[in-house]
């Protein structure tokens, strides 16, 4: 018989779509007093997979990710999704919006974005908040899904999720306070 426990504390990250770096710095800062200060970041990294939010953002766009100091209950994930949309709609102008935001986090077992589109393989969670796994930890790498995004299977995003993986943990093996 299994016996229930709590949830192993994760390492919460943002992925941020922008036009401007104004935009993007300003939900950073929304997004410290939010979650926690950040602890890593990446550059500008050029969004061209798609071109989905290019009508409503226009281009250039860039992608970036940030990564926040500590380790967090995984079940804030959809408090976490629902400010970072009331973040995305203050910064809108001419009520488009001027940054997507993408919270998720990294746990021992995979990567979760949270997201508000339901699709198949996609489960939820609360508050009209889905859990969109994007990848797995098997065999010491990280392991693409049949609907692992493809800008997620590009170098440079390996390279965030990997140095992540270093600071988690690290932050595992910290005393808790």
């Amino acid at each position: 018989m299994s016996a229930r426990r709590d949830f192993n504390e994760v390492k919460f990250f943002c992925g941020l779509i922008y036009r401007k770096d104004q935009a993007a710095e300003k939900a950073i800062a929304m997004l410290e007093e939010a979650i926690a200060p950040v602890d890593g970041s990446t550059a500008a990294i050029p969004f061209t997979m798609t071109d989905y939010y290019r009508d409503e953002m226009g281009e250039p766009l860039s992608r970036r990710f940030v990564s926040f100091s500590g380790l967090l209950d995984p079940q804030k994930l959809p408090g976490i999704k629902v400010a970072a949309m009331g973040m995305e709609e203050k910064l809108a102008e001419v009520e488009k919006r001027t940054v997507n935001l993408d919270p998720g986090y990294l746990s021992e077992a995979n990567v979760i974005i949270a997201t508000a589109k339901n699709h198949y393989h996609r489960v939820p969670l609360a508050s009209g908040v889905y859990a969109h796994m994007e990848y797995v930890w098997k065999d010491g790498r990280l392991q693409f899904l049949p609907w692992t995004y493809p800008d997620f299977k590009t170098a440079a995003y390996l390279e965030f999720f990997g140095h992540l993986r270093e600071r988690f943990r690290q932050e595992q093996k910290r005393p808790r306070e």
